[in-house]
């Protein structure tokens, strides 16, 4: 088994290389965005909790994320890893995930940053928000804040893996398979 968390900003690309990889090795790219509107678009007891929270402005709590994760494991066993975007976003998430990676008999091999610069991330992100029309990623302010807030509050997971041993940077500048690239030479020092 080998099992990624795909790290990075909004905008640094982390879809996109998620699905590449998961071609490529096999895995299962678990998105927790996707996960919570499936779950709630499916009715699952997990997916009307998740959907209470929501619709008070609250976040979903960690045991309800988690429960959603094992769920979909569970589900995709025959995946040979998982890679995980947008889980965690704080230590007590990574301690979850890693507690629920135990209790399977598994554990997280490593977490990759995609690194890419505020500017970056900004221009990409107007230019999405026009090429899909979502109002979100339409307002520089807005995606500022959202930098901001992934750098206060979910960047320090880095840490909590580069503590163990498990965490590597990588450029997500560059054209998607220039990443890539980069990308395939972090999973495959993994499985030397």
């Amino acid at each position: 088994m080998l099992n990624l968390i795909l790290f990075g900003p909004p905008g640094s690309g982390k879809g996109t290389q998620a699905a590449k990889l998961e071609k490529t090795y096999g895995l299962f790219h678990i998105s927790t965005g996707d996960m919570f509107r499936s779950e709630i678009e499916n009715g699952t007891e997990l997916g009307k909790q998740a959907h209470e929270f929501m619709s008070r402005g609250e976040l979903v709590p960690d045991e309800v994320t988690i429960g959603m994760l094992r769920n979909r494991m569970l589900a995709h066993s025959e995946a040979k890893g998982f890679i995980f975007d947008g889980f965690p976003r704080t230590e007590p998430q990574a301690d979850a995930l890693d507690h629920l990676m135990s209790g399977m008999n598994q554990q997280i091999d490593a977490l990759i940053l995609l690194e890419v610069p505020e500017e970056e991330i900004v221009h990409r992100i107007l230019k999405r928000g026009k090429d899909s029309n979502r109002s979100d990623d339409g307002d520089e302010d807005v995606i500022r804040n959202r930098f901001r807030v992934y750098q206060s509050k979910t960047a320090p997971i880095y840490n909590y893996y580069d503590k163990r041993g498990k965490a590597f940077k990588i450029s997500g500048l560059g054209t998607i398979d220039e990443i890539f690239s980069c990308l395939l030479e972090a999973v495959d020092s993994l499985r030397v």
